[in-house]
């Protein structure tokens, strides 16, 4: 099994740590092999809300719901890797490999929309980790929180990068018919060496415009969604992945500069030294151009798409072949006025 990571970095909450002394094992290869291809663990949620409230400022949407925690496609770069570390495990290995399920998702979901307080607005899928990352073949609960959607008329926007979205088509062309559903592909690259090695369990690029493809033929509006752009790696590869969206019939397009919060810079650099030896100084000296000299910046309004020069041109060519393939337009907008309440659980009819 491929890793986006070979770390396992000290969480930051922890005063202590363990570290291996494998020295006394090296000739333990199925050992060493088992340490560096780590089994998933499916671990049970309890949390009592499934929707989560955001208040910032450069997020464009206010409430998100996530059926799991961690993320087995394993892409280095992940900005979520952090938040597995509340959960007392690693950003590294352990975001890959110890996946929290909220099996009471759909129910948590029903119980939120039927509160008196709510008041219709989108709700965003894989606001932190991918709602269709290979857990969902098992679980299905994004396909079940669809469902409660659908039931509610309740608008939903999704992120993925897994062509596993169109398993769900039945619902989400039913959602599109009533302008109730949004939805992005994440494509990184177009090059399968690059996305298997940077994105280790996702779909190959190939199938992800095949994806957006049928999604637009069936009438889910559709774009697409370069995150991140990582300067000295992909960046070159916007015209070309613009243009290769277009051609699968995206309605719009967006993009995210590299983002490289706490423990995600060791994750990101081990990967890059491990796959990309030839590149490392040249992205990671890119990066800092973009992040006043940091590997970083958590400001607002900046951190999404960074400053300087280099973070400027990427800007400018975006822009430019974004205009170019028109893919500079927005999305129909969701129509709440079709929301109803899920009826109680006992089935009886409310009166008001």
């Amino acid at each position: 099994m491929r890793h986006g990571s070979m770390l396992d970095p000290p969480n930051r909450f922890e005063a202590q740590r363990r570290e291996l002394e494998l020295e006394q094992v090296e000739w333990d290869q199925e050992y060493l092999t088992e340490l560096e291809n780590r089994k998933i663990e499916y671990l049970p949620d309890s949390s009592k809300t499934i929707v989560a409230e955001n208040q910032s400022p450069d997020i464009p949407f206010r409430y998100s719901l996530n059926p799991y925690r961690g993320c087995i496609h394993g892409c280095s770069y992940c900005y979520a890797r952090p938040t597995h570390e509340y959960l007392g495990f690693n950003a590294g290995l352990d975001f890959e490999t110890k996946i929290v399920v909220k099996h009471h998702a759909p129910d948590l979901l029903r119980e939120f929309l039927a509160r008196p307080q709510w008041k219709p607005e989108a709700i965003a899928f894989s606001g932190v980790t991918d709602c269709y990352q290979p857990a969902e073949r098992k679980f299905q609960l994004t396909r079940q929180c669809l469902e409660v959607a659908l039931e509610c008329r309740q608008p939903v926007s999704i992120v993925t990068k897994n062509a596993l979205i169109v398993r769900d088509l039945e619902i989400l062309s039913r959602l599109a018919s009533e302008n109730l559903v949004h939805a992005f592909i994440s494509i990184t690259t177009l090059d399968p060496q690059l996305a298997r090695d940077m994105e280790p369990r996702t779909s190959i690029p190939a199938a992800r415009l095949r994806a957006l493809k049928t999604l637009a033929d069936a009438g889910v509006p559709v774009g697409v969604m370069l995150a991140p752009v990582i300067p000295g790696l992909n960046d070159t590869e916007i015209p070309s992945i613009l243009e290769a969206a277009k051609n699968a019939r995206a309605m719009t397009a967006g993009y995210v500069l590299l983002r490289l919060p706490l423990t995600v810079a060791p994750v990101f650099k081990e990967w890059l030294e491990r796959t990309q030896p030839s590149k490392v100084e040249r992205v990671l000296g890119r990066v800092q151009t973009t992040r006043g000299g940091k590997l970083n910046s958590s400001v607002w309004g900046e951190r999404m798409v960074g400053s300087g020069v280099v973070a400027d041109h990427i800007r400018k060519m975006f822009r430019l072949f974004q205009r170019q393939h028109g893919l500079d337009g927005k999305f129909p907008s969701h129509d709440c006025s079709r929301f109803r309440p899920p009826l109680p659980k006992s089935g009886q009819m409310r009166l008001f």
